[in-house]
């Protein structure tokens, strides 16, 4: 039971930082065209730049049940 469910969070968090990614993803790219980016609920946004392209990172804080802080990055060239 107690390896159920360790492979249910880790789906779970795997999961999710998928989708954090995917949305970084489509930061980075409304951004370095100039559009308004879309939030992701509950993650917090930072930009940077790197030469010619425009990076977005969304981290998320650790919550319940999982506790574990996640993070995804990604670039668009601006």
């Amino acid at each position: 039971m107690l390896v159920l469910a360790g492979s249910l969070v880790c789906l779970q968090l795997g999961s999710q930082q998928l989708r954090l990614q995917d949305a970084a993803a489509v930061t980075a790219r409304a951004l370095a065209r100039g559009d308004a980016a879309p939030t992701y609920e509950g993650a917090a946004r930072s930009t940077s730049t790197q030469g010619d392209l425009l990076c977005a990172r969304l981290s998320l804080a650790a919550q319940p049940p999982l506790f574990v802080p996640l993070s995804a990055q990604s670039c668009a060239l601006a």
